[in-house]
């Protein structure tokens, strides 16, 4: 052999992502924070009162009387808002951890997309129901006899439909972070 050792030991990659997909992680999970807070403090702080004139019969004076539109008072906008601030908190708690965690165990990163998923089902769940509840705001429903409120309302749904795209947005982070899962769980199986 003259001198020259030979090995058949093979080299094993590290379970550690790479640094770029590491980078990625920490910037989504920073991202899906910040848009879900928004968007949850957005909505916790709406309100609008206005007086309506009301009408109930030609010979009776009109009435005037106060209006208030607040997120309690529709059971999907409480929904929403309480989504989008557990995502805000797991947001953070993830985003710790994956910023001072050297590598991801196995078990760990598995843990981690799994709750990803579950946290991106939950806000894209809890969009569509205020959207549903938005565009009945917005153009009422004749069949059940719901009047319009976003012609009264104006300042809330506009604050609602700001959060609720910016929701959207926070959702389409936590999409890219279980992506990232997959593709991360992809190149280790080959």
């Amino acid at each position: 052999m003259d001198g020259v050792l030979r090995s058949d030991a093979k080299v094993m990659e590290s379970p550690t992502p790479s640094w770029g997909i590491r980078i990625y992680d920490v910037l989504l999970r920073f991202l899906g924070l910040a848009f879900t807070f928004v968007a949850a403090v957005l909505v916790g702080v709406t309100r609008e009162t206005k007086i309506v004139s009301i009408t109930i019969s030609q010979g009776l004076p009109v009435l005037h009387l106060p209006f208030t539109a607040r997120w309690q008072y529709m059971s999907a906008l409480v929904f929403f808002l309480v989504t989008n601030s557990v995502a805000c908190a797991y947001a953070a708690g993830s985003l710790v951890y994956s910023a001072a965690a050297r590598s991801f165990k196995h078990n760990a990163a598995l843990v981690l997309s799994i709750l990803d998923l579950i946290m991106m089902a939950l806000l894209y769940s809890a969009n569509g129901a205020a959207a549903a509840i938005g565009l009945v705001g917005l153009d009422g429903n004749s069949h059940v006899q719901w009047r319009k409120v976003c012609d009264v309302f104006d300042g809330y749904c506009h604050h609602l439909a700001a959060a609720l795209v910016l929701s959207l947005v926070g959702s389409f982070a936590f999409l890219c972070l279980v992506l990232l899962s997959v593709l991360g769980l992809h190149k280790k199986s080959k």
